[in-house]
């Protein structure tokens, strides 16, 4: 990947902490925030397992709007939903073994700027995918996780200064 416009460290206590982190993304996504608006984007999701991918994942597509139960992809891959015309699509590439199986498995068409693309272990891609408009590493810190959230499109760095807490 190529370098960050932006990056931002964020300390995330518990999993409230990563709700409200996921709350702020949704916001976000929905495109609210931008003009014209533009809904949509991709986040890559990294880090080791267990670190909260899921969770934040889950808890930005509920804070989207998305009801019923909110599916590990782990086996399936994939799992879709559509919110008020908002296509969501959650990738987990955990369980590929080569960067071509993301190319065979016909994804391509599915990175849509204008959908929700989340995907956990963009790494397992290799160079397959492109550029995501932010990336979040979660991390174990004690108790809690830290996340480092880079941007990489001009929609992420506008994003990440959405997420920046405002200067004394």
């Amino acid at each position: 990947m190529t370098c960050p416009f932006a990056t931002l460290e964020s300390m995330l206590a518990d999993e409230s902490a990563t709700a409200a982190l996921a709350e702020r993304l949704a916001h976000l996504l929905r495109g609210h925030d931008t003009l014209p608006p533009s809904p949509g984007g991709r986040i890559h999701l990294r880090g080791d397992l267990g670190a909260g991918k899921t969770t934040l994942a889950r808890a930005l597509l509920r804070a989207l709007g998305v009801q019923g139960r909110i599916k590990s992809p782990s086996y399936a891959l994939l799992e879709s939903y559509n919110v008020s015309n908002l296509h969501c699509y959650h990738f987990d590439f955990y369980r590929f073994s080569d960067a071509q199986e993301w190319q065979d498995a016909g994804f391509r068409e599915l990175l849509d700027e204008n959908a929700v693309v989340l995907i956990e272990w963009p790494e397992q891609a290799g160079t397959q995918l492109p550029p995501p408009d932010l990336d979040i590493l979660l991390e174990y810190a004690g108790t809690g996780r830290r996340a480092s959230i880079a941007a990489y499109s001009d929609k992420g760095r506008l994003w990440l200064k959405q997420l920046t807490p405002p200067g004394p």
